[in-house]
């Protein structure tokens, strides 16, 4: 393939990872730790345990989806999400871009899984610095969606910053 599609691998590559490694954190954590109960923790340092959470809505609590209807509307509304990064894959020309987004598919499609599979999405990871918690309780898809999203947003401002540059110097 020739063009902007021509090396997708690296994206698809990362949004495979970024999947699998979630969905095997996750059967690790409610399968040989047995955390399946909401709230059931293993304290792993003085700031960071795992405690299980299901999380019916999406980011920060957000449209919660407690019924059937709700949920395959959150899965149709992810999945719709899920559909536009992967279009953006196909048609962005950075490869570093190409594979950012692939992070953040990966972890989409984590998501995805769970809730529908479950019902739910599964959350475990719970940094704290005593009761302050910076974050609620998360999952390595959550955190692949973040990482990859600051990392689109850090590009297109340091990208916009050096195009400004270039055009003042001119």
């Amino acid at each position: 393939m020739t063009g902007p599609r021509r090396n997708l691998a690296p994206a698809f590559g990362i949004a495979a990872l970024a999947l699998a490694v979630d969905q095997l954190a996750k059967y690790a954590i409610t399968g040989p730790l047995g955390l399946t109960v909401e709230g059931d923790q293993l304290t792993l340092l003085p700031i960071f345990n795992f405690t299980f959470r299901t999380n019916v809505g999406i980011s920060l609590g957000l449209l919660q989806a407690n019924g059937a209807t709700g949920r395959w509307l959150l899965v149709a509304l992810t999945g719709a999400i899920a559909g536009g990064i992967l279009w953006w894959i196909f048609h962005e020309k950075q490869p570093g871009e190409r594979a950012t987004l692939g992070l953040v598919l990966g972890g989409a499609l984590g998501n995805i899984a769970d809730r529908a599979r479950l019902g739910y999405v599964v959350d475990f990871l719970d940094l704290h610095f005593g009761a302050w918690r910076p974050f609620y309780v998360f999952n390595v898809a959550d955190a692949a969606i973040s990482i990859g999203v600051g990392i689109l947003l850090l590009r297109a401002l340091f990208a916009k910053k050096a195009t400004q540059e270039i055009q003042d110097h001119a």
